[in-house]
């Protein structure tokens, strides 16, 4: 019970990284706040409630100022505090500077970056009070290049710069500010990323499979446990910590 009597805002936690994460702080004695664009998180908290744990659901999107906001006011309703924000939320859309449409570029940085910088905004006074700890999303990405990913690539290196300066922000309030940098994972989202590239799935997957050295994907298990670990240690603030199956070395 690492986690006993702290309680955490996941956003994006209706899948893959995010639901494993939520899973993960329930077990570890956290009441959560689980975030998604859809009911998907809606599952999530019913199986922690049918464990024994205690989560809320909040349907939202990070990127829409009312509803970042929502997310903050529904958590501190309900437990009256908040210790962790996980900003989990965010997209991958496809394409080179030349290939991927504005629409798709801007979309991806409303998504990744102003949903940080707004569900952050607004939790932010609440963490002041309690020196509490936020871990941002980050990826792989944002050290190594890859095709086709122009814009998702930007914005997690965005991502990785403003976890830097937010942790220069408030260290004198005591508020510790990580990024995760995750490779590629198994998750419904890269399965519907190998379908959308046409071709025999398996063949499309090895694609993905030989970026990690260690020739396999990662499992949401394992991310979670590397943002357990940025939430708990109390000497880090500031850290970018790969889990990443030597993508990157």
């Amino acid at each position: 019970m690492k986690l006993k009597d702290k309680v955490a805002i996941i956003t994006g936690a209706g899948a893959g990284i995010g639901e494993a994460t939520a899973i993960l702080f329930a077990k570890e004695g956290a009441r959560v706040c689980c975030n998604d664009l859809s009911e998907s998180a809606l599952k999530v908290v019913e199986n922690i409630i049918k464990d024994g744990g205690d989560a809320l659901f909040v349907q939202a999107d990070v990127s829409i100022e009312e509803e970042a906001k929502k997310i903050v006011d529904k958590t501190i309703e309900a437990y009256g505090k908040i210790d962790i924000l996980y900003n989990n939320a965010g997209i991958v859309l496809g394409g080179a500077i030349d290939t991927i449409s504005t629409r798709d570029w801007d979309r991806t940085m409303e998504v990744n970056v102003r949903g940080i910088y707004l569900v952050s905004k607004y939790a932010i006074p609440h963490l002041k009070k309690t020196q509490g700890v936020i871990v941002n999303n980050s990826s792989s990405v944002a050290f190594k290049g890859v095709k086709d990913r122009a814009a998702y690539t930007a914005s997690k290196g965005a991502v990785l710069s403003m976890t830097r300066a937010m942790a220069a922000d408030y260290v004198e309030d005591k508020i510790r500010v990580n990024a995760i940098c995750p490779g590629t994972t198994d998750s419904p989202s890269l399965a519907e990323r190998i379908k959308s590239r046409g071709g025999n799935f398996e063949e499309v997957k090895q694609q993905f499979v030989a970026r990690q050295r260690m020739g396999r994907l990662g499992k949401p298990e394992e991310i979670a446990e590397g943002v357990l670990f940025l939430a708990l240690n109390e000497f880090c603030t500031g850290v970018s910590l790969l889990v990443d199956g030597g993508m990157t070395f």
